[in-house]
């Protein structure tokens, strides 16, 4: 059994971080286990602090930089309320500013969830991702799956746009779509490579879980805490990894 902080596990959905969190903490612990000391992390495009409060709260000094003025209010705003806004700092940036505002090798630790897919330059994005981070460190990716995608919308009767987003390169269907690319789980691991850093882990976040309708969730007793059993057991296991909703990567910068 993860052990989820309270602010994660009080939210309507925390099946869909289950699996995140359960890679961040297993992360957190070997670092603890080599140092004993608690980790300095970079949360990219954190806005109003989902994860970076909860991590604030076990102790860790987070710095968050996300371009929303807004999301930034609220994080402040959620720190204050549990009392860590002495270790939580907020930068208002864009991803592609973060080499102007984070030193080289900052963090332990980089968070990047639900951004390349927002940005014109995810190649340049994941460079600077890199060398924020240091040597030995870790950075975790959280992206949408593109055939999860395909999928989804071929089970919901779309097959016009099914067959759009699975013979367009980024994923996409022009002129609906709200995000610029999608991506698979080949793709990511060669930018992620192009970048320096080293792929350790590759999980499925959302395996079934967007695909269960709130009905059925909210009639069977304990369907919540059993979905989230289930998206931790299949989150690594072919093919279900690869159906799922979002694709989420741990790499590791190498040590030299």
């Amino acid at each position: 059994m993860v052990d989820i902080p309270k602010e994660i596990t009080e939210t309507a959905h925390h099946h869909r971080v289950a699996v995140v969190w359960s890679v961040l903490s297993a992360e957190i612990e070997r670092f603890a286990a080599g140092t004993g000391t608690r980790m300095t992390i970079l949360d990219v495009g954190g806005g109003s602090g989902g994860f970076a409060v909860p991590l604030a709260e076990l102790g860790h000094e987070v710095t968050v930089v996300d371009p929303s003025a807004n999301a930034l209010a609220s994080l402040r705003q959620r720190a204050a309320d549990v009392g860590v806004e002495d270790r939580l700092t907020a930068v208002q940036a864009d991803a592609d500013e973060l080499p102007d505002v984070v030193e080289d090798g900052a963090a332990e630790l980089v968070l990047c969830h639900s951004v390349l897919e927002m940005i014109e330059q995810p190649e340049a994005a994941l460079d600077a991702l890199a060398a924020a981070c240091a040597q030995g460190g870790a950075v975790s990716v959280l992206v949408p799956n593109r055939i999860a995608a395909v999928f989804g919308k071929a089970l919901g009767g779309q097959f016009s746009s099914a067959l759009d987003l699975l013979v367009d390169v980024d994923g996409i269907i022009e002129g609906k779509d709200t995000i610029k690319r999608r991506f698979e789980t080949a793709t990511l691991t060669a930018m992620i490579g192009s970048s320096g850093l080293v792929t350790e882990q590759v999980h499925g976040v959302g395996v079934v879980g967007d695909l269960i309708p709130a009905s059925v969730a909210e009639a069977e007793a304990g369907t919540g805490e059993e979905l989230r059993e289930f998206e931790l057991a299949t989150a690594s296991r072919i093919p279900f990894r690869d159906m799922a909703t979002q694709i989420h990567l741990l790499a590791r910068k190498p040590i030299r």
